[in-house]
């Protein structure tokens, strides 16, 4: 009974107690934990907060033409079986040397924790490894670690924040998309079409099937019928052997304004 009490002690403690972890900062960026408001340890709410110099960047998980992508490891952790993290949708970056996909100033990206045992709280302990650039890009390293409790967390309004900017999962059909090649070729050209309503900017991003692909970024195509956008892209950038002509899976990330969908396809 007495270790019962205690354990409901120990899930109990108020959040604000382990809010966040201490930054860990190099000279151009720094990086920490953050818990969001739980009311279980069956799916932990928590984040992985950048902040960066004026001026420099980070990527997202696809970097566009040129880049690293983050790469975070939890296996220290304690009482850990699972760490998902999601990236909130990026930012397009242009200049001399190309395109790229990322963020600047801070970000947050949301981690849903799940418990080896639900029962006990989760020692978080993150390994985290990324690049930050302005007109050249350096690698980054970060060590950050938090005890996830159920509470209220004062991180959590940020938290949430993030969470609205990841994209939601949506069906060809649904997001009224569609993909076709109108080139052959050892680069054919691909057409992409979607709803798009008048006057709201868009954008649109394209993964391959494995983060071996690296597919150039979608451009505007021109003469789109009203309510729709138009985009194309060739098929460059992809692994060794693979035929273009080909069917595979395509990821696109759609962004109109403030919120994203995401949509998997098939390009036959």
């Amino acid at each position: 009974m007495l270790a019962a009490c205690s354990l409901a002690a120990i899930l109990s403690v108020p959040a604000h107690a382990s809010d966040e972890s201490p930054w860990s900062e190099d000279t151009r960026s720094a990086i920490r934990l953050i818990a969001g408001s739980n009311t279980s340890t069956d799916a932990l709410r928590a984040g992985i907060e950048i902040k960066l110099h004026p001026g420099w960047k980070t990527y997202w998980r696809y970097p566009g033409d040129s880049g690293i992508p983050p790469k975070f490891d939890f296996s220290g952790s304690e009482n850990l079986k699972n760490a998902k993290v999601f990236f909130p949708a990026p930012h397009l970056f242009s200049d001399e040397t190309g395109h790229s996909l990322g963020y600047k100033d801070k970000v947050i990206l949301p981690v849903v924790v799940s418990p080896q045992q639900p029962d006990k709280p989760v020692r978080l302990r993150l390994k985290a490894d990324y690049a930050v650039c302005e007109k050249l890009c350096v690698p980054a390293e970060g060590r950050a670690e938090l005890t996830l409790v159920v509470g209220d967390s004062a991180q959590n309004s940020a938290l949430m924040a993030a969470e609205t900017r990841v994209p939601r999962h949506m069906t060809a059909v649904q997001a009224g998309l569609t993909v076709r090649r109108v080139k052959g070729g050892p680069k054919p050209a691909v057409a992409v079409e979607l709803v798009a309503p008048a006057g709201q900017p868009i954008e649109l991003f394209v993964e391959g099937p494995t983060p071996k692909w690296a597919l150039p970024i979608p451009m505007p195509s021109q003469g789109a019928p009203a309510g729709r956008a138009q985009f194309r892209f060739e098929l460059d950038g992809l692994p060794p052997g693979v035929n273009p002509q080909g069917q595979f899976d395509l990821t696109f990330t759609v962004v109109k304004g403030e919120r994203a969908v995401e949509v998997k396809t098939r390009l036959d």
